[in-house]
């Protein structure tokens, strides 16, 4: 695509530069933003959002990349500086708004090359300029590892200088003028002694380029003086001031130039991966005959549902169906749109508005009605929308989709009121990190201690196509895309923070791998966490849910789905518990978090003795949320914890949905009284083993 760089002078827009053009990106211009002439600070401005120390060096960046350059002046300042950004006309964001307009309007461009590493507060406002102008933000260097991405650099041939220095251990009198190579072991060692950036992302040191692999011409610093902005003991903070520069012609190069290989792409080695037991592998269909079943043709989609709501505030909606039948006239986007309004009327006598959503469960009947409704869904959301699951299944004719979603509102009257605060991290650029989120959803939601993330395939980050190699690389490119997730909503979390996880796989023959690769993971983890600590009690990590659906998104083969908890894994209270039940076996398992704000419970029935009898579906019913009571009731005395959702994932070919939907609503109302969970039926394919149910229950 037709690509603007922004452009500070510093290595990180160079280089991201070299990124977009190995990307096959074309740069067509150049653009930046500089400090206006009548405020008197006119070699460095204190800006939030832009670099301006060298900014008088940058018209030669015209002549040396032979590209035209758009220059604007900074005249706001930084007003809001919020976490979400919205406009605001006196903010320095607008002139970055004005400045890529300008620019969109005479080069046609479709992109912006912007050198973003580790600042969500420059990242959030370059997207909503983009977002606004219908521009696709390109930031191939977020959140790279900083070490490797300064060897990168290095190695790549960038020419960068030490313009500016503020931090200790960074001398003015040593440092100004030194290139980025010879700089290069005084930064790791900074880094390791005091925790310095290495690539300066906390603005330790800012540099300027004087020559790279894309520059036709390289720039020469005639002569410079040192300006010292406070003489602080310990940090000085100082900088070039460059009084001459000239350009000069580079020696004839093949064009050609380095950058490094992807890290989107990924190797897959089967050899440290095992295969699972033969419990996994789905057993041969039991032909099942239930006593007294009505196969009556109620749709179990029908009834509207919702949880009370927890002593914080949480509560679950379920059952909102959008009903589609050609034949009525009514089209799929109108069924959508009566779906979504009757959420919201739904959710106002509760109290809550939409905004107030954090995580969405989208079931549809197919997936080639996708675009259809999401277009609808989009309209529903702001700038902040919900984290969102989204697989086919298989519904009952005329049902368009089935939703389900859990909403949050925190009471401001409430003491703790820092404690619930909602962080959300919605990516729209394309990066080498993580699926870029480019539908109205975001990547993950924090609440409190508690991170509910988006579904993720394989889709390569760079590229936002699916990765090639079959299930075994998807599968183990989605986990990585999720554990990247975790990582950067909350530092050191890993996979074994996961509370509750839940993976679609789209054939029966994928379970064994997906746990495989889970629990592999999951020993990796603990083997950092064991290098990091000493103890011998063991972490206790989420539990797993395998199902087959019939279609994901862009036909990936896997999709992962978590929760996760920033607590001790050694404080987290775990516990199992098993029975018999008239030909079936009921085993449920318990997660319950350290801080007691969450816990997961998980329910499996699983048929063991094919009958040559009518089996009753009442007796098994009965125990399995018999059970599901006694595993509440098992919870810690401090655990305020209430159950919110209770996810039947059945095989659709055993049961009769209806009748289904009729004894676990009637038995949960019966032993859960006012506590009674949105009750959420989910038809698949298969469950792993001889599972008939697979119940997953979230507790908030």
């Amino acid at each position: 695509m037709r690509v603007v760089a922004l452009i500070s002078g510093g290595k990180d827009s160079c280089y991201n530069m070299m990124q977009c053009v190995a990307a096959g990106h074309q740069i067509v211009a150049l653009a930046n933003l500089r400090p206006a002439e009548n405020t008197g600070q006119t070699d460095e401005l204190d800006s939030y959002m832009y670099q301006t120390v060298g900014h008088h060096a940058i018209d030669l960046y015209a002549d040396a990349l032979d590209l035209p350059l758009y220059r604007g002046f900074i005249k706001g300042t930084s007003v809001n500086t919020g976490r979400v950004y919205t406009t605001c006309q006196e903010d320095e964001v607008e002139d970055l708004y004005h400045l890529m307009k300008l620019v969109k309007d005479k080069e046609g461009v479709e992109g912006v090359s912007v050198g973003a590493i580790l600042s969500d507060y420059q990242r959030v406002r370059v997207e909503d300029v983009c977002r606004r102008l219908n521009l696709q933000p390109l930031a191939y260097l977020w959140r790279r590892n900083q070490e490797i991405l300064l060897k990168e650099m290095i190695s790549s041939n960038i020419q960068a200088i030490i313009i500016k220095v503020a931090a200790f251990g960074l001398d003015p009198d040593k440092h100004l003028g030194k290139t980025l190579d010879q700089m290069e072991p005084n930064l790791l060692e900074l880094s390791e002694k005091y925790g310095v950036h290495v690539c300066g992302e906390g603005g330790e040191y800012e540099t300027f380029t004087l020559d790279c692999p894309l520059f036709k011409k390289k720039i020469v610093v005639d002569s410079a003086k040192v300006v010292v902005h406070s003489a602080d003991a310990f940090a000085p903070v100082a900088y070039l001031h460059f009084l001459e520069l000239h350009l000069e012609n580079k020696e004839e190069s093949s064009g050609a130039f380095m950058v490094n290989s992807c890290s989107c792409e990924v190797s897959c080695n089967d050899d440290d991966i095992f295969a699972s037991s033969e419990e996994d592998e789905p057993q041969k269909n039991i032909p099942v005959i239930w006593k007294s079943l009505k196969h009556n043709s109620l749709d179990f989609t029908k009834t509207f549902g919702s949880s009370g709501k927890s002593l914080n505030g949480y509560q679950w909606f379920s059952g909102i169906t959008a009903r589609f039948l050609p034949s009525k006239g009514k089209n799929a986007q109108e069924a959508a749109r009566e779906a979504f309004s009757s959420l919201r009327a739904n959710m106002t006598s509760e109290g809550l508005k939409l905004k107030d959503i954090i995580l969405v469960h989208l079931y549809m009947k197919s997936m080639k009605d996708f675009n259809v409704i999401n277009s609808v869904y989009v309209t529903e959301f702001d700038l902040c929308p919900p984290a969102r699951v989204c697989v086919e299944t298989l519904l009952p004719d005329g049902v368009l989709f089935y939703i389900d979603c859990l909403a949050h509102k925190h009471d401001i009257a409430m003491d703790d009121v820092l404690c619930d605060e909602k962080l959300v991290m919605h990516v729209q650029s394309i990066s080498h990190w993580a699926p870029a989120s480019i539908g109205p959803y975001s990547q993950s939601i924090k609440v409190g201690d508690v991170l509910y993330c988006a579904g993720q395939i394989a889709l390569v980050p760079c590229t936002m196509q699916l990765v090639n190699g079959g299930i075994w690389t998807e599968a183990i490119v989605s986990l990585r895309h999720v554990e990247r997730v975790l990582e950067a909503m909350s530092q050191k979390t890993a996979l074994h923070h996961v509370i509750t996880a839940s993976c679609y796989v789209t054939d029966s023959k994928h379970i064994p791998i997906a746990r495989s690769i889970w629990q592999k993971k999951l020993r990796e983890c603990k083997k950092v966490e064991d290098s990091e600590m000493y103890h011998d009690a063991p972490a206790v990590c989420g539990l797993l849910a395998v199902v087959v659906i019939s279609h994901l998104p862009r036909d990936a083969a896997i999709e992962w789905h978590v929760v996760a908890v920033v607590d001790d894994l050694l404080q987290r209270k775990h516990f199992a518990m098993k029975m018999l039940s008239e030909g079936f076996q009921i085993e449920c398992e318990s997660v319950e978090s350290s801080s007691t704000s969450c816990a997961s419970i998980s329910i499996r029935l699983s048929l063991i003795s094919p009958s040559t009898s009518q089996l009753d579906l009442d007796g098994p019913l009965h125990d399995l949320v018999a059970m599901f009571r006694q595993a509440v009731e098992k919870l810690s005395e401090d655990c305020s914890a209430s159950p919110l959702s209770f996810r039947a994932f059945f095989k659709e070919d055993v049961f009769d949905a209806e009748t289904l939907q009729t004894g676990l609503q009637e038995y949960l109302e019966k032993y859960l009284g006012k506590k009674t969970p949105a009750l959420i039926l989910v038809p698949v394919v298969d469950l792993p083993g001889k599972e008939v149910i697979h119940i997953t229950c979230w507790l908030s």
